[in-house]
């Protein structure tokens, strides 16, 4: 199939023929669908940020460049707005990667609604769409994120970052499944073919941050499972589990109680951790997954109790402002120095003074006065990726003042 430089912008079907009526498309380069992933001596550890903008999963779950992580939860939960998200968010990045979107078997109305909101963003001129919808036939929607890894695969190996989202592999899988049977493959379990395993590592192993000597490039891989009532616990949930290398598990408890991104700490994991992280996001995050992790055994544990002592119910205050702090609606994703400033806020001041009901004024007025004020704050953080001591104790001090004004 074509790929290249010249993809970026385009929307296009599995075989690389374009579907939005802008004409041809001149490749320069032809690559085949199924490659074989980089060997172990031609990759190097995940070091290098990519960020999402959600402050949720830069500060708990960090995405490294090369990372395979898992979006994984229910229908209509948003995990698709948490991809877009990232996608979006690259935009302002320094040496930004190249996105690549892979519709497998979405709804023609859901796809268009998506490339009509890359465009308002912007976000359109560094990404490409490759589409297979439902009435495709089955062997379009099992080839779909072949070729989205396969566009994703020229910048990586022309020294680029990449970052492939599969959306989703559930369908895939499903797709696979009715191919094998039409050629009489023998059944297993779940009726799905014994290789359905090996058609997901194989697909995400290609995913990779390649060696200096291999040119440095990287493909980032995002794909998305869609779970049956948040059983992760399913055949394929947990093979692509098994393959990836952390998942981002959204909890339909947490949607319905307005916790958006409905993100569960709990399950949610990064098995690269803080080695991807900006030094300054390492510092101001380290106190937070504790002190949320505090939070959720106590809140339980506060449900069957009235009497509580003067310490837990600090905590418990503690971690019902800073999930409040944590919200963020879709299409707002944060620059990382404003992440930073935000989980700061949270994890190093006595936020539990603030009122509850003023947490997102009280943390937009924090932005807002560390951008008039002390602009060269965030542009320390920008450049140096690094909050250090004295900035530390400036912050400190502006939040001070804030707090007075929200009964602190």
């Amino acid at each position: 199939m074509p790929v290249g430089e010249n993809l970026l912008g385009r929307v296009v079907d599995p075989l690389g023929r374009p579907l939005d009526g802008k004409g041809d498309i001149k490749a320069t380069d032809f690559f085949p669908l199924e490659r074989k992933g980089p060997s172990v001596i031609e990759r190097q550890p995940v070091t290098k940020p990519l960020h999402t903008g959600i402050k949720m999963i830069d500060s708990l779950i960090p995405i490294g460049r090369g990372q395979r992580e898992l979006i994984i939860g229910d229908r209509g939960l948003g995990k698709t707005a948490i991809a877009l998200d990232a996608i979006i968010n690259q935009k302002t990045e320094k040496n930004r990667p190249s996105c690549i979107y892979v519709a497998c078997g979405q709804k023609k109305s859901k796809v268009k609604r998506l490339i009509a909101t890359l465009e308002k963003e912007g976000a359109m001129e560094y990404s490409t769409v490759v589409c297979a919808f439902p009435d495709d036939p089955a062997g379009f929607i099992y080839l779909a994120p072949f070729t989205g890894a396969s566009i994703g695969e020229y910048f990586r190996d022309n020294k680029k970052d990449a970052l492939v989202v599969y959306d989703d592999l559930t369908r895939q899988a499903w797709a696979w499944r009715e191919i094998s049977l039409i050629l009489r493959r023998p059944p297993g379990r779940e009726a799905y073919p014994g290789d359905v395993f090996y058609l997901h590592s194989r697909l995400l192993e290609r995913a990779a941050m390649l060696s200096d000597e291999m040119g440095g490039g990287s493909l980032t891989a995002l794909p998305i499972i869609e779970t049956q009532a948040g059983d992760i616990s399913g055949y394929i949930p947990t093979n692509v589990i098994s393959i990836t290398d952390g998942q981002v598990f959204l909890d339909a408890t947490l949607f319905k109680k307005e916790q958006k991104p409905a993100i569960n700490v709990g399950t949610s994991v990064s098995r690269v951790g803080s080695s991807a992280q900006m030094k300054a996001t390492k510092k101001v995050a380290g106190r937070l997954k504790l002190d949320l992790a505090q939070y959720q055994e106590l809140e339980r544990f506060s449900e069957f109790t009235e009497e509580l002592d003067p310490q837990t119910k600090k905590t418990i205050e503690k971690g019902k402002r800073m999930t409040l702090l944590l919200r963020q609606n879709d299409l707002t994703p944060m620059s990382i120095e404003k992440e930073v400033i935000v989980i700061f806020t949270g994890a190093n001041s006595d936020i539990e003074e603030v009122d509850i009901n003023r947490m997102k004024e009280f943390e937009e007025d924090v932005l807002k006065t560390v951008e008039l004020e002390r602009p060269d704050i965030l542009k320390d953080i920008k450049n140096t990726g690094d909050l250090s001591d004295k900035n530390k104790e400036d912050l400190l001090e502006i939040i001070k003042k804030i707090k007075l004004n929200y009964g602190a």
